[in-house]
């Protein structure tokens, strides 16, 4: 069996300006990098601004296992699928970062013949989109130590700095530093931090950004300290916001590339959802709309992290309104959520009793009012009496349900979902988010580890309480909320399959990102900076003398 990287690599590549042609781009809408990646000009959307937006479908995912259960490879097999049919579809997706791709999961550019390419240059580097968020925001980190070092004339409280430093990898080692050791001409000792840069607030501000300057605005709003009144000191105030900005002047255009079908997809931006908002760029996201009629977009991990934030924190500060969600679920994930001791062996018991966790998550994504489809992404272990079984499950729910096979045959693997997309979408969509920003801090997320983690009792530390008032009495009250909590489970204990009810969640630390835009509440003990496994991906990866790739995954 070949390996997604092989599959890749055999791919016929169009050329960049073959793929742009296909949106009607001209050569003052685009600028190549090479000869299969392009950055789209952020001129395009008001060059389009008259034209009618096409129609949104999120994909989403139930709870995963380990692996993954091929959000992204749904995503791309369903635009390559509605391409096939005749559809002017494309997928608008997120950038992966380095950690994932040399820590557990590999790549993340789709898998076996629904993928994006050229898969090597997106997995590393990719235009260098997340090397320059990273020197941003350490930009910042930098300016912050120099000011105190020169004197510190903002009477910064070097105890209450909030403003981490970042790198885009999985380095444990980094998650609670000295800095400043070695004597005064090395800067002031203080206990200090790294997280990863998809976690970074720089990150969060580019994807939530709609223009050039409004990216500067919201990076000059960050919140990076307290002074020794407690009052907040803002990047601005380092008068440093213009040149984070510079190094950015290119991060902020979107990507333009292909799969493996040679459709259009546009990658931009990436932050987790277990510690993010878990989206892609708002500005990839309305090309797409304008440059398509069909806008395939996903959000990170499953429904209850990526999509809640997609629909409660990117849709209303973006302003967009969703028409269809697919809901991606496999077998394997069903079983292990049903306790099956080897998820690759039949198993219905497991399966019907791992449904609870599907039927969650339909659930959630029906308290938005916008239509689900199911999709079952199918591997080679599932038998026909499983696909059979979740198919009758979910025809007794009143949910379409589609099989697809997306990794093994790309577009016309996902014939079938798109028909049904497409007819889920024709469906009236009365779109609303799961709360009103005029609630306070802690009836929002009251809210949300109610109606969506199915909690009984939350917790709130006494640390998350002062903070959520002191954040009230600043005037930020009113912000959407971006939970951290555990991918493993709907819970904020990973330890907790299928669909758990009625427990305690833990709120144990409030943060407040006023750049971006949101209050960030830390759930079951989440770390922001992830460590590698004892056998990590990046052993498998290597390189040959004519510089082919492989092992990414």
């Amino acid at each position: 069996m070949k390996t997604d990287i092989e599959i890749a690599q055999e791919c016929k590549l169009e050329r960049i300006e073959k793929i742009a042609e296909k949106l009607n781009l001209t050569d003052d809408d685009y600028e190549v990098y090479g000869k299969y990646k392009a950055k789209i000009e952020l001129s395009l959307l008001n060059k389009l601004k008259d034209k009618k937006d096409g129609k949104l479908v999120l994909v989403t995912a139930i709870t995963p296992t380990p692996a993954g259960e091929g959000k992204s490879t749904v995503t791309i097999g369903l635009t390559q699928g509605l391409n096939k049919i005749g559809v002017n579809a494309v997928a608008a997706l997120r950038e992966p970062s380095l950690g994932p791709v040399f820590g557990i999961k590999g790549g993340a550019c789709g898998g076996g013949y629904s993928q994006i390419v050229p898969m090597e240059d997106i997995n590393l580097h990719f235009n260098g989109d997340f090397h320059a968020i990273s020197s941003a925001h350490n930009l910042i980190s930098a300016c912050i130590d120099n000011h105190i070092k020169q004197g510190n004339e903002l009477k910064i409280d070097v105890n209450k700095i909030v403003f981490k430093r970042v790198l885009d990898m999985n380095d444990r080692a980094l998650r609670d530093i000295v800095i400043g050791l070695g004597g005064s001409e090395n800067g002031v000792v203080r206990q200090s931090s790294f997280q990863i840069t998809v976690s970074s607030e720089i990150m969060a501000i580019l994807c939530l950004s709609n223009s050039l300057m409004d990216l500067k605005e919201k990076i000059g709003n960050v919140i990076f300290a307290y002074d020794i009144n407690d009052n907040p000191l803002r990047v601005r105030d380092l008068k440093i916001e213009g040149a984070a900005c510079t190094l950015l002047k290119d991060a902020i255009k979107p990507n333009l590339v292909q799969t493996l079908e040679n459709t259009p997809v546009i990658v931009h931006g990436g932050p987790f959802a277990n510690i993010a908002h878990g989206c892609n760029s708002i500005l990839a996201t309305k090309m797409a709309l304008k440059l398509s009629d069909y806008t395939i977009t996903e959000a990170g991990f499953a429904a209850d992290l990526g999509a809640e934030k997609f629909l409660d924190i990117k849709c209303c500060l973006a302003g967009l309104k969703p028409n269809c969600i697919v809901l991606v679920a496999t077998i394997r994930a069903l079983k292990h959520h049903g306790g099956a001791s080897d998820i690759n062996k039949e198993d219905l018991g497991a399966l019907t009793k791992g449904f609870e966790n599907l039927d969650k998550h339909i659930e959630n994504m029906q308290k938005y009012n916008v239509p689900v489809v199911v999709a079952i992404n199918k591997f080679v272990s599932d038998t026909d009496k499983e696909v059979e079984c979740i198919t009758k499950h979910c025809e007794s729910k009143g949910v379409d349900i589609s099989l697809c096979e997306v990794w093994a045959k790309g577009g016309e693997g996902a014939i079938d979902l798109s028909h049904k997309v497409l007819k889920a979408a024709s469906e009236e969509s009365n779109y609303k988010p799961l709360y009103e920003l005029e609630k306070s801090i802690k009836e929002k997320i009251e809210t949300i580890c109610k109606e969506i983690y199915a909690a009984g009792e939350i917790k709130f530390s006494n640390k998350a309480l002062k903070m959520m008032k002191k954040i009230e009495n600043m005037g930020f009250g009113n912000l959407p909320i971006c939970i951290s909590k555990t991918q493993k489970s709907i819970s904020d204990n990973p330890a907790l399959l299928n669909a758990p009810k009625g427990y305690t969640l833990n709120i144990d630390e409030i943060k407040l990102a006023s750049g971006a835009g949101f209050i960030i509440a830390m759930a079951g003990g989440i770390i922001d900076m992830p460590g590698l496994p004892k056998i990590p991906v990046a052993c498998n990866i290597d390189i040959d003398e004519n510089g082919k790739i492989k092992g990414l995954f």
